[in-house]
C-alpha cells in the first residue's frame, strides 16, 4: 500500500500529499469568512480604538507621534487581516477545485495566518504539515 502511494506521488511530483483536500478547502473558506468578519469589525471600530488609545496619551510628552504610530500599526493590522482573508478564500477555492496552484496558495495562506490566534495557528500548522512534498523513501 505504501508503495502505491509512493508511485502515485512520484508520477505527480507537484500534487498535494493530503488525504482530504476538500476538507482542508472548506476549512480555509471558513477561515477566510472569519477573517473577513474581523476585517469589517476592525474597520467599523476604528474611531473607538483611536479614542481609547488617545485617552491613554494624556500624560505622554509627545502624544502626536504615538498617535501616528498607532494609526500606522492599526492600518497594518487591518491590511494583514484582509490579506489573510483573501488568501484563505482563494486557497480554499483552489483546494476544492483541485487546481495545480492549490498547494502553493495553501502554503502562502498558512504562512500569513500563523500570526492569528488560535485558528490561524491551528489551520496554518496543519496545512504546512499535510501539504509537504512527498519524500523519497529510497534515499
Amino acid at each position: 500500500m505504501a508503495s502505491d502511494a509512493r508511485a502515485l506521488y512520484a508520477s505527480h511530483p507537484g500534487s498535494l500529499t493530503i488525504s482530504r483536500p476538500r476538507a482542508l478547502g472548506f476549512a480555509w473558506i471558513v477561515y477566510g469568512i472569519l477573517r473577513f468578519a474581523v476585517t469589517l469589525w476592525l474597520i467599523a471600530f476604528t474611531t473607538t480604538a483611536t479614542l481609547m488609545f488617545g485617552a491613554l496619551l494624556t500624560r505622554v510628552p509627545n502624544p502626536f507621534a504615538l498617535m501616528s504610530d498607532f494609526h500606522i500599526l492599526y492600518t497594518a493590522i487591518v491590511v494583514w487581516s484582509a490579506v489573510s482573508c483573501v488568501l484563505g478564500l482563494v486557497a480554499g477555492i483552489a483546494l476544492l477545485l483541485n487546481q495545480r496552484s492549490a498547494r502553493i496558495l495553501a502554503i502562502a495562506a498558512a504562512l500569513v495566518s500563523l500570526a492569528e490566534l488560535p485558528f490561524g495557528i491551528m489551520l496554518g500548522v496543519y496545512t504546512m504539515a499535510h501539504t509537504a512534498p512527498a519524500r523519497d523513501a529510497t534515499r
